[in-house]
């Protein structure tokens, strides 16, 4: 974490325009978001995809090309060029922010010729299930870089660089598999799904070969240098061996000379996977609590009907706090999206109240929960569909001066009853004051809950109520919310 009571701001969703405009906005927001009370910044995979200037950066292409060449039909990448890039890096740093850069690790993709070699089709579903022979195929898993021109590096990859591709140029029709190549087998160490979730899309990294691991670990030493940046955001690391992880961090940060943060992006919803990751990887990479996230989807979708003592159960945050990074939604749950699990508007401002207010996590606010967003796109039936996204803004400035001023101290929590929960913090000398926090997912709420200051008044910094609320002599108050509300109550003088 960058900071006591830091936050991350996801600072991009995947509908972005693609203007190359997003470094340039980051420039001219830093100051603020600084001011506002983030302390670090997740931003999109900054290097050249396969779709060039539209590609959100999943499409990996070239990991040295950070918007410098012409390459793949532009010389910007979707968010902008390198300058602008570098330059963005280097004011959200001045701000007091630190920078966390997205890192795809698991493939390939938008090869520059393809290569012929032998390989095995596998069952798409089931990668355990061989539903053929080995036979030759032909892919694009030659990779040149003819618009780098050997700059920063002339490793060139070939197919044995890769274990699996999906695509064969020899294969006619609707015929569908995974080509697990000669002499290669699937990652273990991943997720279960599928009989072994190694193989994702586009040319699979074969992360066990020396030469690979050589490459990985010469980019991130060069990236790490020229870009400044504080740590790394994972994709898709359930998808990959999970030790290779804690091997390339550790590498990068020895010949960095860093010590670098590390999260990674297990989505899953199952938490003994998420267990068993931090398991193999020694605790060194933290990940996003996505069965957190499906429990808020869940409780935005069934109203008062959702018993709210539940909200943390079988999340990473309520096992393992001090690695989970608290999320209520990210670029591949918002609508239309690979990973779609919407949480309703009105549920969102409780849904950050509880990653926000509270002592444990690593929270993460994402751009188009804070700025909003509106995009067009097509559903999974084919149909198109036109998506806005709330900005919450207002009300999460609000949240985030409370978890800088008060959000200190021992936490009394008061989880007991279905509708309406809350907790307390009790500050510190540093910080003190204390806050209390009420939460409704039904009716009008009230606690009754210790903050330990006697004969206090304390306002709702929210503004969702007016009144004042009064301790007695112990420090006890019975403090309020509106119906499928939150209301976050702090000393009255400091905020006057």
């Amino acid at each position: 974490m960058s900071a006591p009571n830091g936050v991350m701001m996801q600072y991009f969703h995947w509908y972005n325009d693609a203007d190359g405009s997003l470094w340039n906005e980051l420039a001219e927001n830093a100051e603020a978001l600084a001011e506002a009370g983030f302390t670090s910044l997740w931003l999109p995979p900054a290097y050249k995809g396969a779709a060039g200037g539209y590609d959100t950066g999943y499409g990996v292409y070239d990991m040295y090309d950070l918007g410098e060449f012409d390459q793949k039909g532009s010389v910007r990448t979707k968010y902008g060029t390198k300058n602008e890039y570098l330059n963005a890096i280097k004011k959200a740093k001045s701000a007091g922010m630190e920078v966390y850069a997205d890192v795809v690790l698991n493939h390939k993709m938008g090869g520059d010729g393809e290569e012929e070699f032998k390989a095995t089709p596998f069952a798409p579903q089931n990668r355990k299930e061989a539903i053929g022979d080995e036979v030759t195929i032909k892919s694009w898993t030659h990779f040149t870089f003819p618009g780098r021109q050997g700059k920063y590096s002339e490793f060139e990859w070939h197919w044995w660089h890769f274990n699996a591709v999906d695509y064969n140029s020899y294969e006619e029709g609707d015929f569908k598999a995974v080509y697990l190549f000669e002499g290669k087998s699937f990652d273990d160490q991943v997720d279960l799904e599928k009989g072994g979730f190694d193989y994702l899309m586009g040319c699979d990294l074969d992360v066990g070969h020396p030469e690979v691991r050589e490459d990985l670990i010469r980019w991130g030493e060069w990236y790490v240098n020229i870009t400044g940046i504080d740590g790394f955001r994972f994709d898709a690391v359930k998808h990959v061996q999970a030790g290779f992880f804690p091997d390339w961090l550790n590498d990068v940060r020895r010949v960095s000379g860093k010590r670098l943060f590390a999260v990674g992006e297990y989505w899953s919803y199952e938490i003994e996977a998420l267990h068993h990751f931090i398991e193999v990887t020694g605790g060194d990479v933290a990940l996003f609590d996505a069965p957190l996230h499906l429990n808020f989807s869940i409780a935005s979708n069934a109203g008062n009907d959702y018993d709210m003592r539940t909200i943390f159960d079988n999340s990473l945050v309520q096992d393992q706090p001090t690695l989970a990074v608290t999320l209520v939604d990210n670029h591949d749950s918002q609508p239309l999206q690979s990973l779609e699990s919407v949480v309703e508007p009105w549920f969102k401002p409780l849904a950050y109240a509880l990653i926000l207010l509270r002592r444990e996590g690593y929270p993460c606010i994402f751009y188009a929960d804070y700025y909003g967003a509106h995009y067009k796109d097509q559903g999974t039936d084919g149909c198109e569909y036109e998506i806005w996204l709330d900005s919450h803004q207002w009300l999460i400035d609000k949240f985030l001066t409370a978890r800088r001023q008060y959000a200190y101290g021992d936490q009394y929590d008061y989880f007991d009853h279905a509708n309406t929960i809350g907790w307390t913090r009790l500050g510190t000398e540093e910080f003190p004051g204390g806050m209390a926090v009420v939460i409704s997912n039904g009716d009008d709420g009230k606690k009754w809950m210790e903050v330990g200051q006697a004969n206090q008044t304390y306002i709702d910094l929210t503004e969702h109520i007016s009144e004042s609320i009064t301790t007695n002599e112990d420090g006890w108050a019975h403090f309020r919310c509106n119906a499928g509300s939150v209301s976050v109550w702090v000393p009255e003088e400091q905020n006057s």
